[in-house]
């Protein structure tokens, strides 16, 4: 859940300001400090790029009444529907940063592995 918010606030924050594949260094750095699990880090930078993405995408549909979501629906195989191509920038963004997130985890799995606990050792008395 940290790593879903963290993600959400970062890479919609800096996407205002920078291009849009800074998604991917973000979620790569922050699930390198943070992430667990390859599974939680998909999934959180699946879901944190891609509500992300639909907020801004949304921002912006309102911003021009909604003219460039429809012509850009007209030109992709969408029958213009502003609805399908929200849906395909939440897929493309979501996927784009939920493999950034899973590269940043398995490299800290790979550098840093998470060891085991050891169990103590109980010694029996001989007979």
């Amino acid at each position: 859940m940290l790593l879903f918010l963290l993600i959400l606030i970062a890479a919609t924050v800096a996407q205002i300001f920078l291009p849009w594949w800074c998604i991917v260094p973000v979620a790569f750095l922050l699930a390198l400090l943070v992430g667990r699990t390859g599974g939680k880090a998909f999934l959180a930078g699946f879901f944190g790029v891609g509500l992300g993405w639909l907020v801004l995408a949304i921002w912006l549909n309102g911003q021009n009444n909604s003219v460039l979501a429809h012509r850009v629906a007209e030109l992709l195989p969408l029958s213009g529907s502003i609805a399908l191509l929200l849906l395909v920038t939440i897929i493309v963004g979501g996927l784009v940063g939920g493999l950034a997130a899973l590269s940043g985890c398995w490299l800290r799995q790979a550098l840093w592995p998470i060891q085991p606990p050891v169990a103590p050792v109980v010694e029996m008395e001989p007979k």
